[in-house]
């Protein structure tokens, strides 16, 4: 049985769960999330302290696999709608740099085109700096999805570390061909 599927979720009092058959719905200060869990996945709500109990009925596999991943993803909802998921990316290299233009962000890498991607509806995009990105939302899933397709644009490469890397990430740096003596 899992280990992490076993303990309760913690709700606190600005947040309000609904439970619908499979559909849990979450409305919280940050917003609303929703999540249609596997059926054979059982999830109840105690009011005495306030907090979500994932149950698994059965010890089968197939029920095994979804127990504590069904659990990891209410425990991010909850988490969500009370304090938002921050990802911080870096553009590094001469020239390069974003700007937002309404709902896109485009990104000058290097490349002969201005790179445009469309920022999700749920995702709150900002540049402290031309050259930083700072992404936040309630759902955790949508602001890693967006920063990767951000970070797939230019993934930082290893000569000279240019390209769009998350903040604080260690890149590792190759040496580059050495001048033949002769």
């Amino acid at each position: 049985m899992s280990r992490i599927g076993k303990k309760p979720i913690a709700v606190p009092d600005a947040v309000e769960v609904s439970i619908d058959g499979t559909v849990i719905t979450v409305k919280g200060p940050n917003g609303e999330l929703t999540l249609d869990h596997h059926p054979s996945i059982s999830v109840k709500l105690d009011s005495d302290p306030k907090q979500l109990v994932v149950e698994n009925p059965t010890d089968l596999r197939e029920n095994r696999k979804f127990h504590g991943l069904t659990r990891s993803l209410l425990n991010n909802m909850v988490t969500g709608v009370t304090t938002y998921f921050e990802k911080k990316l870096d553009i590094v290299g001469v020239g390069y740099q974003a700007t937002i233009d309404g709902t896109k962000l485009c990104l000058q890498v290097g490349f002969a085109n201005v790179v445009e991607l469309p920022i999700p509806a749920n995702v709150d995009c900002s540049l402290p700096s031309n050259i930083q990105i700072a992404l936040k939302s309630a759902d955790k899933q949508a602001v890693g999805q967006f920063a990767a397709e951000i970070r797939r644009v230019r993934p930082p490469e290893p000569y000279k570390g240019k390209g769009i890397r998350y903040q604080n990430e260690q890149v590792r740096r190759k040496a580059g061909k050495a001048l033949a003596s002769g």
